[in-house]
């Protein structure tokens, strides 16, 4: 079985050392080309290449924005039966999407665990979602200027009647509260201080406690067939349950979501404190149900779409992709098929 490995050498939780270990287990069943990222949207590229060139897998080894990019190019011209599958080895501080489907956290558990299902042909269908924005403006990501990928993105915008080509999107995407939270750990994270649940945590805090979109909310969500959900400060659409993790705790407030269904919707308008400290305990729960007032949740969507009175923040797959001031969301069922 040819197998290509995109390789993110920035990944926050395995070393050089570690990923060749890693490899080194690949190739000792596969056969193997491997490839480190250099830039921004270069796993893209790669899967794209991968696509075209007819591997029969692909292995990201990395985090989410690593798994984010190499989908993005496997689907470059849309699902298909010929395209590579894909493996997902843990890499980054979260890894959401790997421990959706099962993976261990542990790199060399994964690796074994792949290699498993492999060799026992293991595999499944997942959906995915895409995201379209308008009214974008793109943003320096961890401290650099914006590069070819947000150039062309600029660019794509303003040839699609103001909306960006759709964008793949493996477990979340969100406008509002969520990608400020994002974009002020990117900023931490460029100034040299490392990726932890606390960090989420206070930059969290600070947004909610300090920034305006709480007091004044901007967002209304439109769902077909259903009045519009207005004075909204946050809108994640989750493909997957938990939608994230604080270190080993699941962060769950779409609970029922799923690979085999649509996608869920979490919303919030305006709260205090109090009432927002309380939300947050139920998605953290045991048995998470987030509810009350102000709380407004969604399951099994097909289509739905975001508008935004001022710039919203946004992001994929826990990437900050500047604002805009809206969103087009699409499920899309059987997408990908993945080593299970």
């Amino acid at each position: 079985m040819r197998a290509l490995v995109v390789v993110n050498p920035a990944a926050t939780s395995t070393s050089a050392k570690m990923r060749d270990v890693l490899v080194g287990a690949l190739a000792s069943e596969l056969k193997l080309d491997v490839v480190e990222t250099t830039h921004r949207g270069h796993g893209r590229q790669l899967g794209r290449e991968a696509a075209a060139e007819g591997m029969d897998l692909v292995v990201s080894v990395g985090g989410d924005g690593t798994v984010n990019e190499v989908v993005n190019g496997l689907l470059t011209d849309g699902p298909a039966p010929h395209l590579p599958m894909l493996a997902v080895l843990p890499g980054g501080s979260t890894n959401v999407f790997s421990r959706a489907l099962g993976r261990s956290r542990d790199p060399v558990e994964a690796t074994a665990e792949i290699l498993s299902s492999v060799r026992a042909g293991r595999t499944r269908l997942v959906s995915l979602g895409t995201v379209s924005a308008t009214g974008t403006s793109t943003a320096p990501v961890r401290g650099t200027a914006p590069g070819t990928a947000e150039v062309a993105a600029a660019a794509d915008a303003a040839a699609h009647d103001g909306w960006t080509h759709p964008r793949w999107f493996v477990f979340a995407a969100g406008l509002g509260f969520d990608a400020e939270v994002i974009a002020r750990v990117e900023a931490r994270r460029a100034a040299g201080r490392r990726s932890t649940g606390a960090l989420y945590v206070k930059e969290a805090t600070n947004a909610f406690l300090l920034g305006r979109e709480r007091r004044r909310p901007a967002m209304t969500l439109h769902l077909p067939g259903e009045p519009d959900l207005e004075e909204l400060f946050l809108c994640l659409v989750s493909n997957v349950s938990p939608w994230t993790y604080l270190g080993a705790r699941p962060v769950n407030p779409s609970p029922e979501a799923s690979f085999d269904s649509g996608l869920d919707v979490f919303a919030m308008g305006r709260m205090g404190p109090v009432r927002m400290l309380h939300t947050l305990r139920q998605t953290l729960a045991r048995r998470p149900d987030a509810r009350g007032r102000g709380v407004h949740r969604r399951h099994d969507l097909e289509e739905l779409s975001l508008t935004a009175t001022r710039p919203q923040g946004w992001q994929v797959d826990g990437d900050h992709l500047g604002t805009a001031t809206g969103l087009r969301v699409r499920h899309v069922p059987a997408a990908l098929r993945v080593v299970a």
